[in-house]
């Protein structure tokens, strides 16, 4: 489950507030988009669904976890059941496709023999089990975003929050990347994927939440109410 009730973000910085009065609830297993122009909300929002930053106001709860009060020792629990994926994939080029995918095991402690067998598994469900070995810089664009999918998914995450992961790339490159979240999405797990890509919002047929300005123009999942 992700709840957002009264959510706010401001930036002392810029003056100005990122979201205001943000309420709504995806049940778990669900599949939407987060859409609006450049300037909405949408990256703010993913961010702080991954505990990458805190709200100014408001209650945002996510996996079990309320991320308006997480605690630093939390994080870690926390982030073991969050895939993130970003539009410009953040891939180690000093490091193969492999070593890439093995950085969330690694952080969480997993035994080496257990990262070998994930990491083959992650591969495979993108499609690039061959490619263990190789580097980024020898990947075309589309497949280096897969290698971010595998890492994002390594962990099995319960919720797989993506930040335009189609933008960089061309329209049948963008519809292999979003059949690969419709397939994780099919075994139950949560994808909330932020896109101004209007056209394929509308190709897919699911939820959308609308941000305009930092406020929600249209909620097409649930409204949050207090508990």
């Amino acid at each position: 489950m992700i709840r957002l009730f009264k959510v706010s973000k401001r930036y002392p910085e810029s003056g100005g507030a990122a979201l205001t009065n943000v309420n709504i609830e995806i049940p778990n297993g669900a599949m939407g988009f987060v859409t609006g122009h450049s300037g909405a909300g949408k990256s703010t929002l993913l961010k702080l669904l991954a505990g990458i930053e805190k709200p100014s106001g408001g209650e945002i709860d996510v996996a079990g976890f309320n991320l308006s009060s997480i605690s630093h020792a939390e994080l870690p629990d926390f982030r073991r059941r969050i895939g993130v994926v970003f539009q410009d994939n953040r891939l180690l080029f000093d490091r193969s496709v492999g070593e890439n995918v093995a950085l969330p095991l690694e952080v969480c402690n997993v035994r080496s023999e257990d990262i070998d067998r994930r990491v083959r598994a992650a591969l495979e469900k993108v499609g690039l089990s061959n490619f263990q070995d190789a580097m980024p810089q020898q990947l075309s664009t589309g497949e280096q975003q897969r290698v971010s999918i595998a890492r994002a998914v390594v962990n099995r995450p319960q919720i797989i929050i993506a930040d335009e992961p189609t933008g960089n790339l061309d329209r049948k490159l963008a519809q292999d990347i979003m059949r690969l979240f419709w397939e994780f999405n099919r075994v139950g797990t949560t994808v909330l994927v932020a896109t101004h890509d209007i056209d394929m919002v509308a190709q897919m047929e699911m939820p959308v939440l609308e941000l305009q300005n930092g406020k929600v123009l249209h909620n097409h999942f649930y409204e949050a109410a207090p508990r």
